[in-house]
């Protein structure tokens, strides 16, 4: 197995655009990319530009209709069809969408291959970790599902355990939804309770059906929960699940929306308390996937200047076991490209000034406590059903 982590980029991907009026501005990546170039991180990884998804690999998961009606809407944006989520204000139609959106899920589909097939233990996509979309629709800002696609790719392939760690702010539910009746994969999200933020879904009794009950988990997370809540949530539920599951592949979602700064979501999270995630996954693939498999992907995030970029090269540098100083002064040809192209004035170091910490679960826990009564009813929910004590 390669001792060097794979990065998937293709300049392409930042065809992914909604329009200048849509949140998910594709500046993001690019800053991302230029971020860990000035950190000289490319140098780090093997960096790895794949195909498209074909039509077979799409339909992995997606039906053969909707995947039709994206290649209609991406000659023509005006054809559209809504029944679909296509033209919607949240996924507005343009020219060459079916190609950029299946470009983005070959990024993550062939980072998940490279990973099972050990040309390299740990694999990064930050352009993937679209949640959202359904078998048959599009939703959230999401056109093709890549994590779905990646694992329903690693089962193909013969992988008969694998874990899906969603921290992005939003319930993954296009994830959960794909394997709702699948023993072999195991759905973990974290995300601010559907009371108050979209996609109104991931209530810990969502718990999966069939033969695949209890293999979907769900932490719904009080309004304004910060580092040490998010911190004590994950560490209260997930690495005594991986430790259970022991699965073969680790496929975690890294949306950077819980920052406090972001605007389209109400968590408290710093880039601080993200990064510190981000270790522990990559310290949990070590610890309970044999050969340490991790694919990393991106996700939501708004604050596309300030948080994304940071909160990404964070991640590609914890992949690459080439870890960023949090307290290093980011370069400022970086600073440049930033001004080049948003006005704006990008942020001077890779840290918020935080140093996070959580009080462990096993320590005890406090039932009138908002954020433990969350953890409680996701453990009381999900964990007998997996022979685990709530």
């Amino acid at each position: 197995m390669s001792g060097r982590a794979q990065l998937m980029w293709d300049d392409a991907v930042t065809g992914y655009d909604f329009g200048s009026s849509h949140p998910m501005d594709p500046v993001r990546l690019a800053l991302t990319m230029g971020l860990v170039r000035a950190y000289g991180l490319d140098s780090a990884v093997d960096v790895v530009a794949a195909k498209p998804a074909g039509d077979s690999t799409l339909r992995l998961v997606h039906r053969e209709d909707y995947v039709a009606a994206v290649r209609a809407a991406s000659v023509d944006p005006r054809a559209a069809d809504q029944n679909y989520g296509l033209g919607t204000m949240d996924d507005p139609a343009f020219a060459g969408m079916h190609e950029v959106s299946a470009l983005i899920a070959g990024q993550s589909v062939a980072a998940a291959e490279a990973v099972w097939r050990g040309a390299t233990a740990h694999a990064v996509n930050f352009a993937g970790g679209l949640h959202h979309a359904m078998p048959g629709g599009a939703s959230g800002f999401c056109i093709y599902n890549d994590p779905a696609l990646a694992i329903a790719r690693l089962l193909e392939l013969g992988a008969e355990r694998v874990a899906y760690i969603d921290v992005d702010v939003h319930h993954g539910d296009g994830v959960q939804a794909a394997f709702w009746e699948d023993p072999r994969v195991l759905t973990v999200s974290l995300h601010e309770h559907p009371r108050t933020l979209f996609p109104q879904t991931g209530w810990p009794e969502e718990t999966g059906a069939g033969a695949g009950e209890g293999a979907a988990v769900n932490v719904a997370l009080p309004a304004g929960t910060g580092d040490a809540g998010w911190l004590r949530a994950f560490h209260a539920v997930v690495p005594e699940l991986l430790a259970d599951f022991r699965p073969q592949v680790l496929v975690t979602q890294h949306g950077a929306d819980t920052h406090f700064e972001d605007p389209l979501a109400h968590l408290a999270v710093s880039l601080d308390a993200q990064r510190s995630v981000m270790e522990s996954c990559h310290e949990l693939a070590h610890e309970f996937v044999e050969g340490g498999r991790w694919v990393a992907l991106g996700g939501g995030g708004y604050a596309v200047v300030d948080v994304v970029p940071r909160s990404w090269t964070h991640l590609v540098g914890i992949a690459a076991h080439a870890p960023v100083d949090p307290e290093s002064v980011i370069p400022a040809s970086w600073r440049d490209e930033v001004y080049a192209r948003t006005r704006q004035l990008g942020p001077a170091r890779m840290t918020d000034g935080r140093t996070p910490s959580w009080q462990s679960w096993e320590g005890g826990y406090d039932p009138a406590d908002r954020l433990d009564q969350a953890v409680l009813a996701t453990r009381r929910a999900a964990f007998p059903l997996r022979g685990l004590l709530a």
